[in-house]
């Protein structure tokens, strides 16, 4: 059954392998099971009801995923994307949650319809191939960052921006994740040195027994009140009646409440250029690490890609959440590898078990993901290895996407400035045969989104 479905064979997997896969790839994007309803909570939404919201959609989109496209990519509400629409749409715009929503849907309806043309396939075509190795690499320091913070190795510096964590007074808080995390992204580093299958999947689960241990004896002491919490499962009712506070909301009376044609443009307009190049980003640095790129850097399959993440944002919207988009963490997946939909059908089945289980996948703990995050920038940095530094033109533009998108938190934001800078250097150098016509379209509406969106 999953050989006719997925063709395994051929892209020379097995179903452990691919099950394998999946559950890693969950196992790192679990977090947004607890991140999202925290998120969107302050909005005055259901904590509970959003829980499930985002376990659905998610598991929606990746069947989607699944059977549109049979690509490993596993997706659910973007980070980034929920803390516009709770801080940003809601709190500082004073707009009610239930527009927000029904900006999101809005904007599925539309990525529907570009998914079903050929427009986002072609701007995935359209971007040049030292680009695409370029957005790979940058998504591995993206995601490394992100494992860094996570592990609590890094934090905001009023003076400095960033700088290491002090322990001195927290050791048995913020100074065991941090050991926790070195030690994990070690033990990844030394199993998949001796070649163990699973590596990523077995150090994640062997450093959160660790974990177990040092709370057990005293070294870990949770202190909720400042973010750390027991390292053990827990167990608790799924909140339905939260869930149903929720569902259908974005098409509800208040949704329309004081609605503002410009202000709803613009938010609706912000979601869509977001999520666009944040999921062409994942899909471009992924599929290259994975070897999934023909030789002019097409992704076969990749308006199927599109229309799963299209789906899942307009049924996340009706069900209660925020904009559903291809998540970066598929990249663990595949470094176990996940290649093929088996790996999105699996996370999918997971996301629909955790709304039952959901204590005990919400008790994964930071350090456990955060040290897989970081082993998996470092294997996705060695796609600028592809990029030919002896070729300014196109080397420079591949150096601002790397810098641009960890400095600025984005991964459409590195895409932004990488094309940018690509099409200013080639027309500046006279190398204009090589820039697509649609790529000085991008440029411009680019340029156009910094001066007048911000």
């Amino acid at each position: 059954m999953f050989e006719k479905w997925f063709k395994l064979k051929e892209h020379g997997v097995t179903v452990k392998g691919e099950l394998a896969a999946g559950l890693t790839t969950f196992m790192t994007m679990a977090y947004i099971l607890a991140v999202n309803p925290s998120i969107l909570g302050v909005t005055g939404m259901s904590m509970g009801g959003v829980l499930i919201a985002t376990a659905i959609s998610s598991a929606i989109a990746c069947i989607c995923m699944a059977f549109f496209a049979n690509l490993p990519f596993a997706l659910a509400p973007g980070m980034g994307l929920n803390a516009y629409f709770a801080f940003t749409v809601v709190l500082k715009m004073g707009y009610s949650w239930q527009f927000a929503l029904f900006a999101v849907f809005v904007e599925g309806i539309i990525f529907i319809l570009l998914s079903l043309t050929n427009v986002r396939e072609a701007i995935f075509n359209s971007i040049p191939l030292s680009l695409k190795h370029a957005v790979g690499a940058a998504i591995g320091l993206f995601i490394a960052f992100i494992g860094l913070q996570n592990g609590k190795i890094v934090q905001d510096d009023p003076a400095t921006l960033l700088a290491e964590v002090v322990y001195k007074d927290s050791f048995n808080t913020s100074g065991i994740f941090a050991i926790l995390t070195l030690l994990g992204v070690a033990l990844i580093a030394v199993l998949a040195y001796k070649r163990v299958k699973g590596a990523l999947l077995i150090g994640m689960l062997g450093i959160w027994v660790v974990g177990i241990l040092a709370q057990l004896v005293g070294l870990y002491v949770p202190n909720p009140e400042i973010g750390f919490y027991s390292l053990y499962p827990g167990w608790g009712a799924p909140d339905f009646v939260g869930f149903g506070s929720l569902l259908g909301q974005c098409f509800s009376p208040t949704a329309f409440a004081n609605f503002n044609v410009l202000d709803f443009v613009i938010i609706m307009l912000s979601f869509l250029f977001v999520d666009i190049f944040d999921t062409l980003g994942t899909l471009v640095g992924v599929a290259s690490k994975a070897d999934m790129l023909d030789e002019q850097g097409r992704l076969p399959k990749i308006k199927g890609a599109l229309l799963a993440d299209a789906v899942g944002t307009t049924v996340g919207a009706v069900l209660g959440t925020s904009t559903v988009t291809t998540y970066v963490e598929s990249s663990a997946g595949v470094a176990e590898g996940g290649r093929t939909g088996l790996t999105a059908l699996v996370v999918g089945a997971l996301f629909l078990i955790a709304i039952v289980l959901s204590p005990i996948f919400i008790a994964i703990p930071a350090f456990a993901t955060a040290a897989a995050l970081i082993y998996v920038g470092f294997l996705m940095m060695s796609a600028i290895l592809k990029v030919d530094f002896s070729d300014l033109t196109e080397a420079i533009p591949a150096y601002i996407t790397l810098l641009a998108m960890p400095f600025f938190y984005s991964i459409s934001a590195g895409i932004m400035w990488g094309i940018i800078f690509y099409v200013l250097i080639n027309m500046l150098t006279g190398k204009f045969k090589k820039i697509s016509p649609l790529m000085y379209v991008l440029a411009l509406i680019f340029i156009a989104k910094i001066v007048f969106l911000g």
